[in-house]
């Protein structure tokens, strides 16, 4: 019969038990909490998170601050466009305006160039009357 891979039972729980002791030591080795060495560990741990969050809280900050000029663009943009627009606006009422202006005039020159070619035709019109009678 061939011989076991793992040896006999007795040499097994040999094993296991100087496992369990070893296990066991490196646990009762650990430093205590006020040991010098863990509690300078444990403000180095500190220092690193809170410089962490110094560099989130910058990050933060800056990603704010670019938002802040993005959207102040923006509203720059829109407030010259609404300018532009009103401008344009404006000068189209001006230009209407100048025109409405110009028709009413032609109007005034064709109703006055209108009463004066009548005037001179009830004259034509009264002068021959005036000879036939």
């Amino acid at each position: 019969m061939p011989s076991q891979p793992y040896g006999n039972f007795s040499e097994r729980l040999t094993k296991a038990a100087a496992a369990k002791q070893a296990l066991l030591d490196r646990f009762r080795a650990r430093p205590a909490p006020d040991d010098p060495a863990v509690i300078e560990r444990q403000e180095q741990q500190k220092a690193i998170a809170a410089a962490r969050e110094a560099r989130n809280a910058e990050r933060e900050a800056a990603r704010q601050a670019e938002l802040a000029r993005l959207a102040a663009e923006e509203a720059a943009r829109l407030a010259a466009q609404k300018a532009s627009a009103a401008e344009q606006a404006a000068r189209k009422a001006d230009a209407a305006a100048r025109a409405i202006a110009l028709d009413a005039d032609a109007k005034a020159r064709a109703q006055a160039l209108a009463a004066e070619q009548k005037a001179i035709r009830d004259a034509r019109y009264a002068a021959r009357h005036a000879r036939r009678k």
